[in-house]
C-alpha cells in the first residue's frame, strides 16, 4: 500500500456541546473545554489515517487559528497555526500532493436555521451567501477550493444540519454528526462517542474517497450583508454589483477568485 497524505480542516462551532459563542472565543467561559473537545476531534480522525498507513496535516481553521492543543495530537502529526495571509483562508497550504481533505468541527451556514452558531466566514457582516443559487457554507466554499487543487473532500463531522448539505453537494461523502440543533440549544453526543464515531467513520472514509466534486464554469454570487455601508464599501471591488441596499452580487470564475474577493470585502 502506498502511504498517503491527508489534510484536515478543522473548525470549533460543529464540535461537540459547543453550543454558545462565547464558547468559540479565546478567554471567554467556555472556551477552554471547547478546544480541548477540538483537538481530541481531530486526533481521533488523525489516528484514523495514521493507523492506516498513511500521513496527516492539519489546519487550524477557527477564529485565531491557534485553539488546537498540538502536544493532544497524535506523534508526527504536522500543525498549521495562524493565518497565511493567503486565498485558501481555512484550507491554505492544501495541494495536489494531498490524497484528500477532511473537515473537522463544521457548522451549519449563515442564513439557515439549524445551528445557534450558523455562520459563513464572517459573523458580524454576513447574513447569507449564495452560490448558484443555492446556500452556500463554509465547507461549500473550502470543498471546492480544495477540488480546484485537485483533492477530493471524503470526510465532514459537525452540526446535523451540516452534514446533511455535504452529502447533497458531494453524494459519497461520510459523514458524522455530533449533534443536532433546535433554536438556540444543540442535542449532543456524549464527547467520549464523538471521538470514537469520527475514528471510525473517517476509518470508513479512507477505504472508498469520494471522487473530486464539480466545479461549475461560473460561480454566481449573492451575498447578503448585514449593514448597508459594508454593501457600499464591497462597491470597491472590482465587478461587484448592487442588489440592493445590504446586497451585492459577484461572478466569479475560479473557487480561489470568490476566496480573494471575500478577503477584501469582509476583512
Amino acid at each position: 500500500m502506498d502511504k498517503k497524505t491527508y489534510f484536515i480542516s478543522a473548525d470549533l462551532e460543529g464540535v461537540t456541546d459547543v453550543t454558545a459563542w462565547c464558547e468559540t472565543e479565546k478567554g471567554k467561559d467556555g472556551y477552554e473545554a471547547a478546544s480541548t473537545q477540538m483537538t481530541k476531534e481531530v486526533a481521533a480522525a488523525c489516528e484514523a489515517i495514521l493507523e492506516a498507513g498513511h500521513e496527516v496535516v492539519v489546519r487550524d481553521g477557527h477564529e485565531t487559528a491557534r485553539n488546537i492543543i498540538h502536544d493532544m495530537l497524535p506523534y508526527g502529526v504536522r500543525l498549521m497555526r495562524g493565518w497565511a495571509c493567503h486565498p485558501g483562508s481555512m484550507m491554505a497550504g492544501i495541494s495536489d500532493r494531498y490524497a484528500g481533505a477532511l473537515y473537522i468541527g463544521y457548522h451549519s451556514p449563515a442564513g439557515s436555521d439549524e445551528s445557534p452558531l450558523a455562520h459563513t466566514m464572517n459573523y458580524d457582516k454576513l447574513v447569507s451567501l449564495e452560490i448558484n443559487g443555492r446556500l452556500a457554507s463554509e465547507f461549500t466554499l473550502n470543498s471546492l477550493y480544495a477540488a480546484e487543487k485537485g483533492v477530493p473532500s471524503i470526510f465532514i463531522s459537525g452540526d446535523a444540519g451540516i452534514c446533511r448539505r455535504a452529502k447533497e453537494e458531494i453524494p459519497g461523502i461520510v459523514t458524522m454528526a455530533t449533534k443536532e440543533c433546535k433554536g438556540t440549544s444543540t442535542f449532543n453526543l456524549h464527547p467520549r462517542e464523538s471521538l470514537d464515531l469520527i475514528k471510525a467513520a473517517v476509518a470508513e472514509a479512507l477505504k472508498a474517497p469520494a471522487p473530486i466534486r464539480d466545479i461549475p464554469e461560473s460561480l454566481e454570487l449573492i451575498v447578503k450583508l448585514k449593514k448597508h455601508e459594508i454593501a457600499r464599501a464591497a462597491l470597491c471591488y472590482p465587478g461587484v454589483r448592487r442588489i440592493s441596499e445590504d446586497t451585492v452580487a459577484y461572478t466569479a470564475h475560479s473557487p480561489a477568485e470568490v476566496n480573494v474577493m471575500f478577503g477584501a470585502i469582509l476583512g
